[in-house]
């Protein structure tokens, strides 16, 4: 089936360039394109897309506003973020606002198709210098809770009883901030096995994304904060 996907930044050579990456993948389809958030409610209702690629910082109406009032209009709609921003507070209230992507602009070429697949799933994406963010934001929120007491790690129980020994040290290269690239790397294995390595770690852990599999892991003691 086709993936029918709409692209709104209101830089045009970067817009192109998107587009042709993603027309290189025969199963997507870019309908149509807008240089501000304005344009999104009146492009999703035109063209029913599957995925709405948004800037984050557009002249008048920026990716976040763009993506309440999306959400708010079409409840169903999947949006993903693309940033040039890596801090937490704008993952966070992007997530919050109803994206079910969030991309830096440095991304490479297989993880905006990787990304856009999944997303268009019904799954979501964060790019992982952003989780490792996210994970430093967890840890200084463990942090103010423990106050006065200091945070300690957790002693690490690899969790042997719900994952392979292999998907646990899938985990914890996760945990690290690693894309699949870096992890295959650093385990000596294909980018399509570590994929496949996810995913059995998202189903066995019953989370949405790598994002919740590192909170959680961390939570529990699963992995090493390091």
């Amino acid at each position: 089936m086709t993936t029918k996907i709409v692209i709104i930044d209101d830089h045009q050579l970067f817009r192109e360039g998107v587009k042709r990456i993603l027309e290189f993948e025969h199963s997507f389809t870019v309908v149509a394109e807008g240089d501000d958030g304005s344009d999104a409610v009146r492009l999703v209702e035109e063209h029913s897309p599957d995925v709405v690629l948004l800037d984050i910082n557009m002249k008048q109406t920026n990716g976040i506003e763009a993506t309440r009032q999306l959400i708010e209009a079409f409840p169903t709609t999947k949006v993903m973020i693309l940033s040039i921003h890596d801090d937490e507070a704008y993952v966070t209230h992007a997530l919050k606002t109803g994206a079910s992507g969030y991309m830096l602009k440095e991304m490479d070429s297989s993880e905006l198709i990787e990304a856009v697949k999944r997303v268009a799933e019904g799954g979501s994406y964060i790019h992982p210098k952003v989780t490792d963010k996210l994970v430093n934001e967890y840890r200084r929120l463990a942090n103010q809770s423990n106050k006065g007491r200091g945070y300690q790690q957790p002693e690490v129980h690899v969790p042997l009883h719900l994952l392979t020994s292999r998907e646990c040290e899938v985990l914890q290269l996760l945990a690290d901030g690693k894309s699949n690239r870096g992890i295959g790397d650093a385990l000596f294995i294909s980018e399509k096995t570590v994929k496949n390595h996810v995913s059995n770690i998202l189903q066995k852990m019953n989370v949405n994304d790598r994002t919740q599999a590192v909170i959680t892991a961390i939570k529990n003691g699963w992995v090493e904060v390091r």
